[in-house]
């Protein structure tokens, strides 16, 4: 839309001769407008066309007949396709089309659940794998947190005035489109049951027979739509940090945060009006975690990203690389030394490189190996590499 601004992504996507890529992401983060931005020069088949991909449906070899005839301009020029989980039959014809042409793809999408279903031909390591995130805070020119945190980081919802309407019709797009016409889930009413109790177990751990009482299927249904959401990249697993057998430790169970701190409000009605209280304090956390989940895959570094908690409920937010550095989040404007507990028995047993807590304090400061830190500082620190390299 005219009035809509043009985000400066960070995602960097380098393509060398005969390289093709996947570029995945939720919809609606901006995939498309970034390959366009990215590759101006490039032939575009969209398959949101309903005609186009009804064609291809058919006749998946026309892909083929219609790129060798092309000029010998378009033989080496770059190819994307648009949503290429709406015909996955195409994916055969461009691993043919990659061993046997200059031609490059990149392959675009929102899910790879009905490719891996389907049985897709995935390129078998041919294609390079990207990731395209809601806006992070490198990409905004000042981050205001309570916005951040109510209309959410899809670029279209931060920028609206109207942003609730937007994501409950996201929500309820998402249930239709990727749920039901996909046919993802067969019973799809016990399936929005659950999606409205994911907002209200959201960050915390997974207790899939409470979820399954509540929705009225088995704990084995549970995880298989736990499954579908990730899968169509609504969300991921954060699963314990365990390196040596801890006496303590005794979670197995995961977490589960959604991919968009707006979406997740959505789910739970939640209106955040002042920087204090529970239900900031969980939506902080949960921005937070996005923004570490971006940098490690923006930087290519794809370190761990766990949690850790004791059979006495002492629990440390996020270890990230395996327990190089441990990270607390606290909505508080003032940090106490009872909040700094867990972290520092964490400090004490794995002796991590960092311990930091972010939170919501004016200033900097260090109490014993712990750095308390803005949370402002702490975005300008992960993004310059230096929270984790």
């Amino acid at each position: 839309t005219p009035d809509m601004q043009y985000f400066d992504r960070l995602l960097k996507i380098d393509l060398p001769p005969k390289q093709s890529a996947f570029l995945w992401g939720p919809r609606k983060t901006g995939k498309t407008t970034y390959l366009r931005m990215a590759f101006p020069d490039s032939l575009v088949y969209d398959f949101l066309k309903t005609d186009l991909a009804l064609d291809f449906h058919r006749r998946p070899s026309l892909l083929r007949e219609q790129l060798l005839a092309g000029d010998d301009d378009a033989g080496r020029r770059l190819v994307i396709l648009d949503e290429v989980q709406k015909v996955p039959q195409l994916l055969d014809e461009v691993h043919w089309l990659i061993e046997n042409s200059d031609l490059r793809f990149i392959l675009c999408g929102s899910s790879a659940r009905k490719l891996k279903r389907g049985r897709a031909n995935l390129l078998g390591g041919r294609a390079w794998r990207y990731e395209l995130f809601p806006l992070v805070s490198p990409e905004l020119k000042t981050v205001d947190l309570p916005r951040v945190l109510n209309h959410g980081l899809i670029p279209a919802h931060y920028q609206q005035e109207s942003y609730r309407r937007s994501l409950s019709a996201y929500v309820r797009d998402y249930l239709k489109e990727e749920v039901l016409d996909e046919g993802l889930a067969r019973n799809v009413p016990a399936f929005s049951r659950f999606f409205d109790a994911v907002g209200y177990s959201h960050g915390e751990l997974i207790n899939c027979s409470n979820i399954a009482r509540e929705c009225g299927v088995d704990s084995k249904t549970v995880r298989e739509y736990y499954q579908i959401l990730v899968d169509t990249l609504m969300g991921r697993m954060v699963e314990p940090y365990k390196r040596r057998t801890g006496r303590q430790i005794i979670t197995k169970a995961p977490k589960f945060y959604l991919f968009d701190v707006g979406v997740a409000g959505a789910l739970t009605r939640r209106q955040i009006h002042e920087e204090r209280g529970e239900q900031f304090g969980r939506a902080f956390e949960h921005f937070i975690f996005t923004e570490i989940v971006a940098h490690a895959s923006y930087s290519e570094a794809n370190y761990d990203i766990n949690f850790w908690r004791t059979r006495s409920g002492s629990e440390v937010d996020f270890v990230l690389g395996g327990g190089e550095v441990a990270v607390e989040v606290k909505g508080a404007s003032r940090v106490d030394s009872r909040a700094l507990r867990p972290l520092r028995s964490f400090t004490d047993e794995y002796r991590p490189k960092k311990a930091i807590v972010v939170c919501n304090e004016a200033q900097m400061r260090v109490v014993g190996e712990i750095s308390i830190m803005p949370w402002r500082t702490f975005l300008q620190e992960l993004w310059a590499g230096r929270v984790i390299a």
